[in-house]
């Protein structure tokens, strides 16, 4: 599995985001009021993460090793594998058997730990260190990370979204550059898709948005969707871009042979996270997916040559080629926890030591998370993962922002895609506003 990517089905998501609006009614606490510990004094924190596959256990222990050696006084213990679930039940609950510093990767859920209170501002550690948040991270990434101007969260590691394709496919059907505007893109994945019957050989991209990483939250981002008008309301029907994606998405689909069609072809893909993932297989020559998609089929041992780019833009936006989606693991402290102080050498050793995140980088396939990491000599950058730090830098890349709902208001975002897709929405513009009002009535219950 990518080190800060997980599969992200709208089940697992709800699961998630259902907890944690549980949490809400449970949480208190600030940095201000539990911060009293002395840093210096011999303490024990406990560190729990999501990460399993065994070379990314390694390392996040190779990283606590090196902190320990910076810090001895600080031990940490590490419990890896943890769900979302099991860190909202134990936050809950309270106690010493509850975690003082929290990983997740569900990066939706920071509006909601920061508007309940289950993790702690992080604000006045920064300042107290100082450390100018500014000039450390990009910004797509501390806008993900906080809400409201509460920075209850800092970024670990950064996902960048592009294209993934396959070079040889692209050869033999004379395809010389991947594509850059919608136009190209919509050309290219008609010259790649190779019908079998009433299925496929291969398709030049699976378009519906039940394919993996093909979300409508990443198409959104290449046509600038504002999900939110300055006073909070959710802008779906207000922006054009919001239904300006979908009819580009669904036109796409009719193009490539329908939704019923395509859909009975993914039916017979592989897991997202395995060998037999259908890009891995030649399903699919073209895939909306992360850095770490490359390695992947490399690993896998596919026969042909990998190529990657950034996702192509609209026609009229040519000149914002090369930006893209950005999200990835965030990091806090338990607003619970009466070794904040202690909790916070850890944070900052994790998310702000450019030698830290270059070697957490670098272990796990990953984008850095800071500007100097991003430029840090010590990255090992090929071609293909240099595209995904292009992406990464881009000023004009950009994410999904923080809401006290979570993600719930992507969920409903994406379910109105889906009906969408299938052409089960006779007026999308009143969609989209019945949508807007579901948004909007969802925000006011959670805060």
């Amino acid at each position: 599995m990518p080190g800060t990517s997980r599969p992200t089905t709208a089940a697992a998501t709800a699961a998630a985001l259902t907890a944690i609006s549980l949490l809400a009614t449970a949480c208190t606490g600030s940095a201000q009021s539990a911060a009293g510990d002395d840093p210096t004094k011999d303490v024990t924190i406990a560190f729990w993460h999501g990460w399993s596959a065994p070379g990314e256990v390694k390392a996040i222990e190779d990283n606590i090793r090196r902190f320990e050696a910076a810090h001895p006084n600080i031990k940490v213990k590490v419990t890896g594998n943890m769900t979302d679930d099991k860190i909202n039940q134990s936050l809950r609950a309270g106690g010493d058997k509850a975690p003082d510093v929290v990983s997740s990767f569900t990066t939706d859920s920071v509006g909601t730990f920061c508007n309940s209170g289950a993790f702690a501002d992080l604000n006045p550690f920064l300042e107290k260190s100082k450390v100018d948040k500014a000039k450390v991270f990009p910004q797509p990434l501390l806008n993900y990370t906080s809400f409201e101007g509460n920075q209850c969260t800092l970024p670990l590691l950064n996902d960048a979204y592009g294209l993934v394709y396959n070079k040889d496919a692209f050869a033999a059907a004379g395809i010389t550059a991947p594509p850059r505007t919608w136009t190209e893109f919509v050309e290219a994945a008609q010259k790649l898709t190779k019908s079998k019957g009433d299925s496929y050989e291969q398709v030049g991209i699976m378009p519906t948005f039940h394919g993996y990483e093909t979300t409508p939250m990443r198409l959104a981002a290449q046509w600038d969707a504002t999900y939110f008008t300055p006073e909070g309301k959710s802008n779906l029907a207000k922006d054009p871009a919001f239904a300006k994606m979908l009819t580009a998405q669904k036109d796409l689909v009719e193009k490539l042979g329908g939704y019923e069609k395509l859909e009975r072809f993914r039916a017979s893909f592989g897991d997202e996270w395995g060998a037999e993932h259908p890009f891995h297989k030649g399903q699919v020559a073209m895939q909306i997916d992360g850095e770490w998609r490359a390695n992947m089929a490399g690993e896998a041992g596919v026969p042909f040559a990998i190529g990657t780019a950034p996702l192509p833009v609209p026609d009229d936006r040519l000149a914002d080629y090369g930006k893209g989606y950005v999200s990835g693991t965030i990091l806090g402290i338990a607003a619970g926890s009466r070794k904040q102080n202690a909790s916070w050498e850890l944070v900052k050793y994790m998310t702000t030591d450019t030698g830290a995140v270059v070697a957490f980088a670098n272990a796990i396939h990953n984008v850095p998370s800071t500007l100097e990491a991003l430029a840090s000599p010590d990255l090992q950058v090929d071609e293909n993962f240099k595209t995904f730090l292009d992406i990464a830098r881009h000023p004009k890349s950009t994410t999904t922002p923080p809401q006290a709902d979570g993600g719930t208001y992507q969920l409903t975002f994406t379910d109105l895609a889906y009906r969408h897709e299938k052409g089960a929405v006779g007026d999308l513009s009143a969609a989209l506003a019945a949508t807007d009002a579901q948004i909007d009535t969802d925000i006011a219950k959670a805060k």
